[in-house]
């Protein structure tokens, strides 16, 4: 199993940085992602994913799992995490409402 964690930084109240993530989910949902929240927390689950999602002061993370499902339709975790990490860093570095 393969672990990704991604972390940006950001200078917005916490209910703007959680409005930013919910539009990064936008982006991750059409892979069959979901990100469940309660308050500032999520937990992610999706075909061969699951994880969480926090949204802190100063800063996000999103963890994700890669099941076997996911090695087995061929997810490249390095790849992944690097397209991952580019959009992340995008939405937090544009991120306002």
């Amino acid at each position: 199993m393969s672990t990704i964690r991604l972390t940006q930084k950001h200078d917005l109240p916490p209910e703007e940085a959680l409005k930013v993530f919910e539009r990064f989910e936008g982006e991750i949902s059409k892979y069959g992602v979901k990100l469940s929240w309660v308050g500032l927390r999520a937990e992610v689950k999706g075909m061969g994913v699951s994880g969480d999602a926090e949204v802190r002061p100063g800063e996000v993370a999103l963890t994700l799992k890669l099941g076997m499902l996911a090695k087995a339709a061929g997810v490249d975790p390095a790849r992944l995490e690097a397209s991952l990490a580019k959009r992340f860093k995008a939405a937090f570095e544009g991120g306002t409402t």
